[in-house]
């Protein structure tokens, strides 16, 4: 259940980070995120590494609001588990 969910997670970011609209900086960012998730450590530990760059990425006052707002239900989904 919890995998599915971080691939679902990892889609969403993947389509975030090809928007165009997305600043360079915040695509590093969910690179990051990204590989955070992917990682092969704890799941509780790719989490919290995931909602700690998700944080960062939407105080980031470069993202655009629509982006803004699937980074936060990102973080509300990943905060669930």
């Amino acid at each position: 259940m919890i995998k599915d969910e971080i691939n679902d997670i990892i889609i969403i970011l993947q389509s975030i980070r090809e928007d165009n609209s997305v600043p360079k900086n915040v695509k590093s960012k969910i690179d990051t995120t990204i590989v955070s998730l992917n990682s092969s450590c704890e799941v509780s530990l790719k989490i919290d590494q995931a909602l700690q760059e998700l944080s960062e990425i939407s105080n980031d006052p470069n993202v655009p609001a629509y982006t803004r707002i699937e980074i936060l239900n990102l973080i509300s989904t990943l905060s669930r588990d």
